[in-house]
């Protein structure tokens, strides 16, 4: 037994090299590499035969690069560094990724071959063989993530006694009890429905569990249908957890598709279910109407966010025993090929899985956890005395976003504040943030909130946030049209003496307590004067209906931050071209702008050392030689999910260091509305030191190759590990 389980664990368990080449000798990357050879240049021909450096090969497909960040996460799962639990949470939110790549990106490169609109990005790549080599891609990567889950994970949450209760090993009494809860919990919420004429294919909701059933007889009817399909009730948990009086020790877990399983044939009385098989179906999510159309955008996004679950499908996943008949069956029916098809060993909704953390309880198999570190100077009372003695700057999670709560709890409390206003993007109705609006409001504060409606995936949430903060008495406006609002900016206006004095937060991320302890994020909180007059001034911007307006310390989007970065980047160039040393680094979470990226190119070309952390998609290709040999990418995977945005330029011994909300992609630079922000003095030192946390990185940090694969980063022989995140941790947590 104890060989068994080692092959099959070394069989899930591929070496670093072994991901690789499984993606190099796919079709997406011989192209990729073929690619490399191709536009390989010496550092005479730079200066004798101009580059084009618009030219296809010079740009990794962006569906593909984001593809190899989920392909990153999953990884995790075999890191035997990270807790047991937490390596399955890894390969469940693969699983959840995986789903929104299919929901969004998969369906708008098929959505463009079916209406006959197909558009290529810099990589003149074809949605159609984009499809190909997603499908490639993917069917490989499932098929391990279901081997590292069925012979990796299962195997040792069996060792910490976690069990995943199969239906054989049911003892007599656990049956009796899941028979009980079949019948007290599923029969009065679960529909089969037979298929004939009068009954055609159900409408089923995206990514929901359901069965498809092969059926013997006749119903009460004297209908033979030999076929039925289950939905599974989605009010139900798809995880159950045994009695443990019923147990042996131990968390006992057993799956919802089991019981269905088991006890299906008593939804078909006096038929006989010849076969049982769960399948889900993945839909087009994404939200399309025309914004110039649009009179009323709440309402045109409540309309829209029904048929958002019956979009047309993408993905079918089956049991892999279902019998090929029936897969061609809803292959027809849901008009998907086999390219589109996922047999499965196992669970096919495998991200409901993540009710483990709350039935099993052993936080010896989970992060140990910290307490937020706080500077001293935001431990007082008051928090608008400790801005006036200096600007602060938090790193969260490391660094606790309570003094940010609580500037905004002090603002609607104290008598001398007139007036907020705050940009909200991701936040949720019930935050500690929301409650401090609605008192404010309610306390003749005037309060004024942008709220982005189109948060993709919390349109719902933001709707009814609108609806809160309306009725508390907040102007609540909606952005611009055909901009989404993405900027993360507070002001507060405060009557001090004769004067109003501004005092201001800016930040890399959203408003949201809950995801300050899972993303790491930059928070700026000043009153300086100067930038809170420019914080006022995008607010009219966003509010009224004026033109642009000059700003003196902070740089926008769509109108002077791409420019700015640009002007940025040529200058290293300038300074290198003379003989100066040349430096860029930049944090953000994808890098796709081609104008950004011919920058780069040329930057690099002419000397200058561009250190990029990309968290996932990069479209800019490192490593050819004469053009991009002095980049460096690299994505930082671990605990926490790298979020900051810094822009650090060395400028010859005068550094310019910048935070934004922005990454450098197109729809942030050129269609979103943003900030970006000078640091300047002790805190663009520290944004300096922390960039060298990260490329020091040699445990967590992936290498982005030339033919669009990642190599992860190993400490060389006799050197010491270093983690970015867990030194940050050490530094400013408890």
């Amino acid at each position: 037994m104890v060989d068994t389980v080692g092959q099959k664990k070394a069989e899930a368990a591929l070496t670093q090299s072994e991901v690789a080449a499984a993606f190099e000798h796919s079709e997406a990357a011989a192209a990729l590499l073929e690619s490399r050879e191709n536009v390989a240049i010496t550092e005479q021909e730079v200066e004798e035969t101009p580059v084009d450096l618009k030219a296809p090969e010079l740009y990794i497909n962006r569906e593909l690069s984001h593809l190899q960040f989920n392909i990153r996460v999953l990884e995790q799962a075999l890191d035997e560094q990270h807790p047991l639990l937490e390596r399955l949470m890894f390969l469940l939110i693969f699983s959840s990724n995986l789903d929104e790549f299919f929901e969004i990106r998969v369906a708008e490169q098929m959505k463009q071959l079916k209406y006959g609109r197909e558009a290529v990005g810099p990589d003149a790549m074809h949605p159609n063989t984009v499809l190909d080599r997603i499908s490639d891609i993917c069917h490989l990567v499932v098929d391990r993530q279901y081997r590292i889950l069925n012979d990796m994970l299962f195997l040792e949450m069996e060792k910490e006694n976690i069990h995943f209760i199969r239906r054989h090993l049911w003892t007599k009494e656990q049956r009796a009890w899941v028979e009980a809860y079949f019948q007290e919990k599923v029969v009065p919420v679960i529909s089969p429905v037979g298929l004939d004429p009068s009954h055609p294919f159900p409408r089923l909701v995206n990514k929901s569990l359901n069965f498809i059933v092969e059926l013997d007889g006749k119903d009460a009817f004297g209908r033979e249908t030999g076929m039925a399909i289950i939905p599974a009730p989605r009010s139900l948990p798809r995880l159950i957890r045994l009695p443990d009086e019923l147990c042996d020790g131990g968390d006992n877990l057993i799956f919802l598709s089991s019981i269905i399983h088991e006890f299906a044939d008593e939804l078909f009385p006096g038929m006989k279910v010849e076969g049982c098989f769960q399948f889900r179906i993945t839909r087009n999510a994404d939200m399309s109407f025309d914004i110039e159309e649009v009179e009323d955008l709440a309402n045109t996004l409540r309309g829209e966010l029904h048929s958002r679950k019956y979009g047309d499908a993408v993905r079918l996943e089956v049991d892999q025993r279902t019998p090929e008949k029936l897969i061609e069956f809803l292959q027809k029916e849901y008009k998907l090929d086999e390219s589109q098809t996922y047999r499965v060993n196992g669970p096919v909704n495998l991200t409901r899985l993540m009710a483990v953390r709350d039935l099993v309880e052993r936080n010896d198999l989970r992060w140990k956890p910290f307490s937020p570190g706080v500077p001293g100077k935001l431990k007082g009372d008051n928090v608008f005395d400790a801005l006036k003695s200096g600007d602060q700057l938090l790193m969260h999670p490391f660094q606790s976003f309570t003094p940010v709560v609580d500037l905004l709890r002090q603002a609607a409390k104290d008598s001398d504040v007139v007036a907020i206003k705050q940009t909200l993007y991701r936040t949720g109705v019930k935050s500690d943030i929301v409650n401090a609006l609605v008192e404010a409001a309610r306390s003749g504060k005037e309060v004024t909130v942008v709220i982005e409606l189109r948060a993709r995936f919390d349109e719902e949430s933001n709707l009814h946030l609108a609806a809160r903060l309306q009725e508390a008495g907040c102007l609540v406006v909606y952005g611009v049209v055909g901009y989404k609002c993405h900027a993360k900016a507070v002001l507060i206006i405060r009557e001090e003496g004769q004067k109003l004095v501004r005092y201001s937060h800016l930040g890399t991320g959203n408003y949201h307590s809950g995801t300050a302890r899972l993303y790491t994020d930059y928070s700026y909180l000043t009153a300086d004067q100067e930038v809170g007059e420019d914080v006022h001034k995008v607010f009219q911007q966003l509010t009224g209906m004026g033109k642009i307006q000059k700003l003196k310390k902070l740089y926008n989007a769509p109108f002077t931050l791409h420019a700015k970065m640009i002007e940025l980047i040529r200058n290293e160039a300038r300074l290198a071209k003379s003989g100066k040393p040349g430096h860029i680094m930049v944090k953000v979470n994808g890098l796709t702008e081609p104008k950004m990226i011919r920058a780069l190119y040329e930057a690099s070309a002419a000397g200058v050392k561009v250190d990029l952390i990309i968290r996932g998609m990069c479209r800019l290709r490192p490593g050819i030689e004469g053009l991009s040999d002095n980049i460096h990418v690299r994505s930082i995977i671990g605990r926490f999910l790298e979020h900051t945005r810094v822009y650090y330029f060395g400028n010859n011994g005068k550094p310019e260091v910048f935070c934004a909300s922005a990454d450098w992609m197109e729809r942030n630079m050129l269609n979103r509305v943003e900030t970006g922000f000078q640091v300047f003095g002790k805190h663009a030192e520290r944004l300096k030191r922390e960039l060298d946390y990260y490329m020091k990185d040699n445990c967590q940090s992936w290498e982005l190759q030339a033919d669009g694969s990642y190599l992860q980063n190993q400490p060389g022989e006799n050197e010491e590990v270093f983690s970015a995140q867990q030194t940050l941790l050490e530094e400013f947590a408890r």
